[in-house]
């Protein structure tokens, strides 16, 4: 019964169309843009402070400065130290998140409707006045030490830290792991670290999104309150990249982890960026290749073949072209049966394409599943206007998202495929018992295979 539920759910979203609840934008004397839409049916509100830079804005080799600078802003202000901080944020009920990404830093709260005011003026002491206190910077960058180094003792997240760095280069904006290395961590200082949020965290580089049960009267005299003495400064300059594309021809990274039972590897390619005109079709292609459970990918490594619990495609989809990656593990035994699997599934979709009734099962799919995947909450919401906002996107950007899907033809779709999924110049990155597989997985990239210890100090390939 509740199969037929769901299924019957999900036709019935497939059919309708999605809209993007009303929001209205306004700005702030000191160049804070603010975006409110009110969602009346629970008394809770999301706010979300969007602030733009992220890990692309690390200046250097200093990987990791903006994750470290954003992670201090929940351990004490110039008015309370940290643990005062997180008991007025307990006692409230409320949630503090911070997450640091590639383009942006996002530091969020989710309080009861009711307690608007304390909780706002909380987030500002976060977001506007945070100290940065001696202890706290070293305690934060010695625990950021350790959980890179607790990593490397992991071969799914070696796979995973390694990839963009051996992928990208060192010297390009996503060529670093968002949180730095052990190298690039123990290089940081307070003084970085305060010159940083200077830099970044100002009205001119902000965006402040809430969405929830308020009044937008009462929110906005709020917002101004808590929020209009946030210094003006300046927008940032997206930096661009200081090298050229990936390279052109076949290599692998084989990371050694001696005692691993399981090798993980990623397989990257070159992709599009997040304003690309290909980015509804391309969705849709990678959505029946890797991107859900019932996906070519997953079934043939993992339902038909048993030699993975998992296997999934990815478009990664940042502000500069990123890669389309095929990630998966196995058994140490049969690495080479995996990576070929995958590779056969791969050439499949290039050569033989998809068919009429697969594009139709996988707009079904995206439609049905794309509303409670990012509109259902208000975090999602707040999440999704942020995004908007940091890219300059307008509301057609989900009000016509069925629209475009629908639009999508085969021979787009194919064209798609034969495009993007490429089966030449692919870039290998394996972790694993590089003595038992290293011989044969030399054939994937024979003239630029590189081996390195999981034990390397830093993530610099």
């Amino acid at each position: 019964m509740k199969r037929i539920s769901l299924a019957l759910l999900c036709a019935a979203c497939a059919c309708a169309e999605v809209r993007l609840p009303a929001y209205t934008r306004y700005t702030l004397p000191n160049g804070l843009q603010v975006v409110l839409s009110q969602r009346r049916e629970i008394p809770m509100v999301t706010v979300r402070v969007v602030v733009r830079g992220g890990a692309e804005a690390d200046p250097g080799e200093l990987f990791g400065l903006t994750a470290i600078t954003a992670e201090l802003l929940r351990r004490g202000s110039a008015t309370l130290d940290a643990g005062q901080f997180a008991a007025k944020v307990d006692a409230l009920g409320a949630e503090l998140t911070i997450a640091a990404g590639r383009q942006s830093v996002t530091v969020g709260m989710d309080f009861l409707s009711k307690d608007q005011a304390a909780a706002l003026g909380l987030l500002s002491e976060a977001v506007l006045r945070p100290a940065f206190g001696q202890s706290e910077v070293e305690k934060a960058i010695a625990e950021r030490i350790g959980a890179v180094n607790a990593a490397k003792d992991e071969p799914q997240e070696l796979v995973r830290l390694y990839f963009r760095p051996f992928f990208f280069g060192l010297k390009h904006p996503y060529g670093h792991p968002d949180g730095g290395d052990d190298i690039s961590l123990a290089a940081l200082t307070r003084p970085a670290i305060v010159g940083q949020f200077q830099k970044l965290f100002c009205g001119r580089n902000s965006i402040l999104v809430a969405v929830g049960d308020f009044d937008p009267a009462q929110m906005r005299a709020h917002i101004q309150k808590f929020f209009g003495s946030m210094p003006p400064g300046e927008r940032l300059s997206w930096p661009e990249p200081r090298t050229g594309p990936p390279a052109k021809s076949p290599r692998l990274l084989l990371i050694d982890k001696p005692d691993a039972t399981q090798t993980y590897f990623l397989i990257g390619q070159p992709g599009i960026h997040r304003l690309h005109p290909d980015r509804t079709v391309l969705w849709l292609v990678n959505t029946l290749f890797g991107g859900r459970f019932t996906s070519m990918l997953n079934e043939e490594l993992r339902v038909n073949s048993g030699l993975t619990y998992g296997a999934a495609s990815r478009v990664q989809l940042d502000r500069l072209p990123g890669a389309i990656t095929i990630s998966s593990f196995t058994k140490t035994g049969t690495t080479v049966q995996a990576i070929d699997l995958a590779l056969d599934v791969l050439n499949r979709l290039r050569n033989r394409g998809l068919t009429a009734d697969q594009l139709k099962s996988v707009k079904a799919y995206v439609k049905g599943t794309y509303p409670t995947e990012a509109l259902e909450t208000n975090d999602q919401v707040a999440n999704l206007l942020g995004d908007l906002e940091l890219y300059g996107l307008g509301r057609g950007e989900i009000d016509d998202l069925f629209s475009r899907v629908d639009s999508v033809t085969l021979e787009q779709a194919n064209a798609a495929a034969r495009k993007y999924f490429q089966t030449s110049n692919l870039q290998f990155c394996l972790a694993g018992n590089a003595a038992a597989i290293r011989d044969a997985v030399r054939k994937y990239a024979p003239e630029a295979m590189r081996e390195i210890k999981s034990s390397a100090k830093g993530i610099r390939p």
